[in-house]
């Protein structure tokens, strides 16, 4: 049976399906999905399947996007240890944000000593983490957290210390069953003589093979920095651009350069319809707080990151969260649009400074952000709702105002202010 969907007047094509967004450029479509549409006045029929699966034991471990928080962005490799660790956990149970559904807690890099034990295991800093990493996992568990750790396939971490797991992936994924870990992030880093395509993803394969078989449920974050076609088979969740700019790395930037907020959801936008339950995109972690954006950038920040069903991992300091950073990261409803599985939304049109990104949501709902990046103007920002496939009245609510907005019947449209967003979600 072919079904109908909804067309949107730009030059790359954009399709809202009856789960998610699908991207007309990309290669395949998702399982099971129809689509009908015209592009440059033609008729356009696209019918397939994604042969990547998901695995049953991916959906039960992600079923939806993670959320947490991760020492990198704000602590660095020399700046954390075990005393700001559980200053964290403390923090974090205290204010919200576990109830909030912030529930890994991960230790980034710096938590290893320089080199490896007798038989490749990894040992922990001496200095930093004295009393080992299964304490402090002990520790967020009995506290209502799930906890993770950074740790590298090859042979060297990315400040060239030797620590990979190259060739001693048993004994450390041991390791971290005996420690209790939930959550790994496999970072790519170095590999002596270089890695190549194949090797990479061969070893995070095997990875994902000993993780399988061992009898703890740990989800896989894949870090090699961009998409691979093999990552949904893979992992649980995979970066898709380099890092973004936060306070560990000069500053968060909101776009125009590699590594701004901008810049990477552009790119984790090209990947939308590999993401569903038991595997998400990931377009690394938030940089929310005091690491550069102002408040309302970090509004549009955090939104984008919710319509694109991303990892929600804080990169602050979780002791000292401002109340502006509170009211974004804690939106009860920012938060459900981010964890709705219905897939992954998508940017629909870009109009000089305006843009307007979707996410279609579960009970016949529809997340819509309207924002504007100049620095100085104002600008009128609309959508009409037949572009939605929508013939009838709706009713908005605006999220981070937490407010009804009204019934509209023909289209949306808005003055919004230089670099804001409004965040709707549109109810039939």
């Amino acid at each position: 049976m072919l079904k109908k969907f909804w067309s949107f007047n730009k030059t790359e094509v954009v399709i809202l399906s009856s789960l998610l967004f699908v991207n007309l450029n990309s290669r395949e479509v998702n399982a099971q999905q129809l689509s009908f549409s015209k592009s440059n006045g033609k008729e356009l029929i696209i019918s397939g399947k994604d042969q990547r699966s998901i695995q049953t034991g991916q959906q039960e471990l992600a079923p939806t996007s993670p959320m947490g928080w991760n020492t990198w962005n704000w602590f660095g490799k020399t700046g954390i240890n075990e005393k700001i660790i559980r200053e964290v956990i403390d923090a974090m149970a205290r204010n919200g944000l576990r109830d909030a559904g912030y529930e890994y807690i991960v230790v980034d890099g710096g938590w290893r000593d320089n080199k490896l034990g007798p038989n490749g295991e990894l040992l922990a800093n001496p200095i930093r983490f004295p009393h080992g990493m299964k304490v402090l996992a002990d520790y967020a568990h009995s506290n209502g957290f799930k906890f993770g750790l950074h740790t590298v396939p090859g042979t060297n971490d990315c400040g060239g210390d030797k620590v990979g797991g190259y060739g001693h992936e048993k004994v450390q994924i041991q390791q971290f069953v005996d420690w209790g870990i939930d959550f790994i992030k496999l970072d790519k880093c170095r590999f002596s003589g270089g890695w190549n395509e194949q090797l990479l993803e061969r070893t995070y394969r095997k990875w994902a093979t000993i993780l399988k078989k061992s009898g703890r449920n740990i989800v896989l974050s894949i870090s090699a920095y961009q998409f691979r076609d093999w990552n949904p088979e893979v992992g649980n969740m995979s970066r898709t651009t380099g890092d973004i700019g936060a306070k560990v790395n000069g500053g968060a930037i909101f776009d125009s350069v590699p590594g701004s907020v901008m810049h990477i959801a552009e790119e984790n936008n090209k990947w939308a319809k590999y993401a569903r339950p038991g595997y998400w995109n990931d377009p690394d972690m938030l940089a929310t707080g005091d690491q550069g954006l102002t408040p309302d950038e970090q509004k549009i920040h955090f939104a984008l990151w919710g319509i694109m069903s991303a990892p929600l991992f804080l990169g602050d300091d979780p002791r000292k969260v401002p109340q502006y950073e509170k009211d974004i990261i804690l939106n009860k409803e920012a938060i459900a649009i981010d964890q709705d599985t219905t897939g992954q939304g998508v940017q629909l049109k870009v109009n000089g400074d305006g843009e307007i990104w979707a996410k279609k949501l579960g009970h016949n709902k529809v997340a819509l952000l309207l924002f504007n990046k100049s620095r100085s103007q104002a600008k009128n920002i609309e959508l009409n709702l037949s572009e939605l496939g929508i013939h009838k009245t709706v009713n908005v609510t605006d999220v981070y105002a937490k407010r009804n907005l009204g019934k509209f019947s023909d289209r949306i449209s808005y003055l919004v202010k230089s670099r804001s967003c409004l965040y709707m979600v549109i109810s039939q």
